[in-house]
């Protein structure tokens, strides 16, 4: 059976990673909050893949290929961490990159509940991988994917909260507000 995951990665490393974890997310935009969770996990595990779901009855802001390739040049620093997307469920696409953990963000109780649910179904669904929270830092919090889309599509100060690969997309985007993409 065919691959149903593409890995554009951001970085190679010589021999297999030992322990591979994945970010799974829609990453629609990535922002800094979520730059910051693959920094912290690409310390503590040996290859992250940032993956982006493919839903095919929902349309992101961004197409899932330009949020892959958005998300392998905002993590292009981080030499462990390849962007990815997959479709079908989130666990065998665990299992075919030979996953250990799956990464989860928690910015507020409001996620929790959720995050919760979905961890244990993983769990059920396969038991040897395990999931990992990881909380942001309180000034990142805040910050999530449709924040920024309304802040930009009102002609809003959103640069900081991405990275600026990021930046400029959004700014091409919305170029009545951003003169086409020539701001950084």
């Amino acid at each position: 059976m065919p691959a149903k995951y593409t890995l554009a990665v951001s970085g190679s490393t010589a021999s297999q990673p030992r322990y591979v974890v994945v970010y799974p997310g829609s990453f629609d935009p990535i922002t800094v909050g979520h730059i910051e969770i693959v920094e912290r996990a690409a310390k503590l595990f040996d290859a992250v893949v940032v993956a982006v779901g493919h839903h095919p009855s929902k349309t992101g802001f961004f197409k899932f290929e330009e949020r892959v390739a958005l998300i392998a040049e905002a993590c292009a620093h981080i030499p462990n961490v390849r962007a990815a997307h997959y479709s079908g469920l989130m666990i065998d696409f665990c299992r075919e990159v030979g996953a250990r953990a799956i990464v989860r963000g928690l910015r507020a109780a409001v996620d929790f509940e959720p995050e919760f649910q979905m961890a244990l179904a993983n769990r059920d669904l396969e038991p040897s991988i395990e999931t990992v929270f990881l909380i942001p830092a309180p000034d990142k919090q805040f910050i999530s994917s449709s924040l920024i889309r309304e802040i930009a599509s009102h002609g809003g100060p959103f640069h900081r909260f991405v990275p600026a690969p990021v930046a400029r997309a959004l700014e091409r985007r919305y170029p009545q507000h951003y003169g086409g993409g020539e701001q950084a």
